[in-house]
């Protein structure tokens, strides 16, 4: 077993998908990368702030999309789970061929992503 990720190690790793999220959006959009690399970004820098608050969670989707409700409540990051699902839907899209993207803007998107990076980054800075 691999052992965990300090919450800094995670932040760089969510700023490295970011980077490939920024390169995606613009025309024409990779969705393929967009959906991906903005599901692991997410998930990273949830894992950053999870880290960082001392919380422990499973490498599940779900255990870390309701550690993204929890930091939502009782820490004021933007609100992500809809985006999250939307992104695993791409996700799946990509890798499956067997479901629809979802219907979002890609620049709204990659904002949103970079956007939950920049407010986890600001939570490390806090403690």
């Amino acid at each position: 077993m691999t052992e965990r990720k300090t919450a800094t190690e995670y932040l760089a790793l969510a700023q490295k998908h970011l980077e490939k999220v920024q390169a995606a959006w613009d025309a024409p959009t990779d969705w393929d990368d967009l959906s991906l690399y903005g599901f692991y970004c997410l998930e990273a820098a949830i894992s950053a702030a999870a880290a960082h608050l001392g919380r422990t969670m499973r490498r599940s989707h779900p255990d870390k999309a309701a550690t993204a409700a929890w930091l939502s409540t009782a820490h004021g990051l933007p609100k992500i789970q809809s985006l999250l699902s939307e992104l695993d839907d791409g996700r799946k899209a990509a890798a499956y061929g067997d479901m629809e993207f979802p219907d979002v803007a890609p620049e709204g998107l990659a904002s949103a992503v970079e956007e939950y990076v920049i407010a986890v980054g600001k939570l490390l800075a806090k403690r």
